[in-house]
C-alpha cells in the first residue's frame, strides 16, 4: 500500500527480496518527482539496506513501514518493523573480511547518510531511519530574472533660436514682447547715424518734368 503527500511518501510492504526492488524504484521516482535527483543514489542504497536486515532478522513477521519525508533541507527515510530488538553496528567485517557482503548494512549506511538512528517504541517494534541534506530548489524557469532598476531622466529642453526685427539671431523662447520690438528698431537705434532731411527742390523738381511733359 502506498499513500501520498506533497512531501511525504509512505509504503507498507513485506520486506521480500521481489518487494524490496520495488521499493528501491518507488523511492527513486518519488525523489525525481521532487527534484531531488543527486539523492537518489544513496536514498536508495539505504533503503535497501534497512529493508534487508528486515527481511533477514526481523521476527516475528517481515511486515514493515517505509516512510520519506521532506522537512525544508533534510530528507528523512526510516523503516518501522515489528521487531523490539535494537541491531547493533559490527566493529569490524564478519571474520574479518572486508569484501563481505553481509551484517555491513548500518555501516554502510552510517557512511552515506547525514545522520542516522534507531528509535524504540516498546512491545510495536522500532525504527530505524537515516537523513541527508537536500539540495537547494532549482530555480523556476517561468520566473523572469528580476531587472536592474533603471532611472529615465527627461531630455532638457533646447533653447529656441529666433531672428529679431533686425535680422539678427536671438536666444529665448521665439516670442517677442513690444519692448524688444522697440529696441531693435532702426528709429530706436543709438548707434545709427541720423538721415538727412531730403531738399525740398529736388522733390519739386520731378512734378515740373511731369507738367512739362504733359504741355
Amino acid at each position: 500500500m502506498i499513500s501520498q503527500s506533497s512531501r511525504h511518501c509512505t509504503v507498507e510492504l513485506q520486506a521480500l527480496p521481489s518487494r524490496i526492488g520495488q521499493v528501491r524504484r518507488i523511492v527513486s521516482a518519488q525523489l525525481r518527482y521532487w527534484h531531488l535527483d543527486p539523492l537518489i543514489d544513496q536514498a536508495a542504497l539505504g533503503v535497501t539496506e534497512l529493508l534487508t536486515n528486515v527481511h533477514r532478522h526481523a521476527e516475528p513477521d517481515k511486515m514493515c513501514v517505509v516512510d520519506i519525508e521532506l522537512l525544508l533541507d533534510r530528507l528523512t527515510v526510516s523503516v518501522h518493523d515489528h521487531d523490539p530488538r535494537i541491531p547493533s553496528v559490527p566493529a569490524a567485517a564478519p571474520d574479518g573480511d572486508l569484501f563481505a557482503t553481509s551484517g555491513r548494512g548500518l555501516s554502510l549506511i552510517a557512511a552515506v547518510s547525514e545522520q542516522w538512528g534507531v528509535q524504540p517504541q516498546g512491545d510495536t517494534g522500532k525504527t530505524v531511519w537515516f537523513t541527508l541534506a537536500a539540495p537547494p530548489p532549482p530555480a523556476d524557469p517561468a520566473s523572469p530574472a528580476p531587472e536592474a532598476a533603471v532611472t529615465a531622466r527627461a531630455p532638457e529642453e533646447a533653447p529656441f533660436i529666433g531672428l529679431a526685427e533686425d535680422g539678427e539671431q536671438g536666444a529665448g523662447t521665439g516670442e517677442s514682447t513690444g519692448s524688444e520690438a522697440e529696441d531693435f528698431s532702426p528709429e530706436r537705434d543709438p548707434e545709427r547715424e541720423p538721415e538727412p532731411e531730403p531738399d525740398a527742390d529736388a522733390v519739386r523738381a520731378p512734378a515740373a518734368a511731369r507738367t512739362a511733359v504733359a504741355g
